[in-house]
């Protein structure tokens, strides 16, 4: 036999994933995402390669994370895509009044307007969902210690403080 027959190969362990390191967007004008991304949002600008039209932002620091925005123009034909920015609850609490004052509308999972997080009870973890220039659904999350309540569905972190709580 020779090394390469299959009673001889070696089944590898797949990496353990530790987390998501980076995501891409794409957008339709560059510089006005990068100063949503960078002034709006406070990201930190890690370089933009304006050769090949592309803005790289670190997450938390270099180690962490990483966002990509691409600029793909002005075409008739757009993918609206979703990302979630792990934070805290006190700061997931008081986004919608941040956005507000900055001029981004908070919204809830369906996208309506809202001034509040919502709670996802299957999860549980409460969210403030906004749009970025382009349309793309942006979320500050933040997954609540509570026991997950899927009964509760959808709705604002208000009523999720009021729900009535299971028993032990």
């Amino acid at each position: 036999m020779t090394a390469s027959s299959p009673a001889q190969a070696v089944d590898p362990q797949m990496p353990a994933i530790l987390g998501l390191y980076e995501t891409h967007l794409t957008v339709s004008d560059l510089q006005r995402s990068i100063g949503f991304y960078r002034d709006i949002l406070k990201l930190e600008l890690a370089a933009v390669l304006e050769s090949r039209r592309v803005a790289f932002f670190w997450i938390d620091d270099k180690r962490t994370g990483m966002l990509g925005l691409w600029e793909t123009g002005s075409g008739p034909l757009r993918m609206r895509l979703h990302i979630a920015f792990r934070t805290t609850l006190e700061d997931v609490l008081r986004s919608a009044a941040a956005l507000k004052a900055r001029g981004v509308q908070p919204s809830g999972f369906s996208g309506e307007p809202l001034d509040e997080p919502v709670v996802l009870g299957w999860m549980p973890a409460v969210s403030q969902y906004f749009a970025d220039p382009d349309g793309h659904s942006i979320e500050f999350i933040h997954v609540l210690e509570d026991a997950a309540d899927p009964d509760f569905g959808v709705k604002p972190y208000s009523q999720w403080l009021l729900r009535p709580r299971p028993t032990a």
